[in-house]
């Protein structure tokens, strides 16, 4: 099954490319790898989800932002090089969780968009990560997630 075909089994969509809100590209292509920028929990009415996991934002918010971020990226890695198969492995993800100084849980919000690549992906989803806790991120909001991607 197309990775395209599991996300609509999920119920999910790949959204419209983002605009990139200064002056850099939403992903660069360098040989077989492509990198992806960071991508906020934004639609077409604006940032989903801001503040703080922990304070204004539950750790489940936290998952489903990490989740709208990943599928951000997945519009740029469409957009780059046409579909979703052509990904021969997710390399690696970063997601950077915003939060106060006695927040520990930011791995559980980043797997809302490690589990999404797992289910896309299967095995090529699986891939090496970090996540990061920030005092603030770009616009509010609350998750920020970048990825590297291996392609045909």
């Amino acid at each position: 099954m197309k990775p395209e075909e599991r996300l609509n089994e999920m119920g999910l969509e790949i959204p419209e490319l983002p605009e990139p809100v200064a002056s850099y590209l939403p992903g660069v292509k360098g040989g077989s790898f492509l990198f992806i920028s960071g991508q906020l929990p934004a639609d077409d009415e604006g940032i989903r989800y801001s503040g703080q996991v922990g304070t204004d934002v539950t750790v489940e918010e936290g998952y489903a932002a990490a989740q709208m971020c990943a599928l951000r990226c997945l519009s740029v890695i469409s957009a780059e090089v046409g579909e979703l198969s052509k990904v021969k492995r997710v390399v690696k993800l970063t997601g950077f969780v915003s939060s106060g100084p006695d927040f520990v849980d930011h791995p559980k919000v980043v797997n809302g968009a490690s589990d999404l690549l797992v289910e896309v992906f299967g095995d090529v989803g699986k891939h090496a990560r970090a996540a990061v806790g920030m005092s603030s991120l770009p616009l509010g909001a609350a998750v920020e997630v970048e990825m590297i991607v291996e392609v045909d």
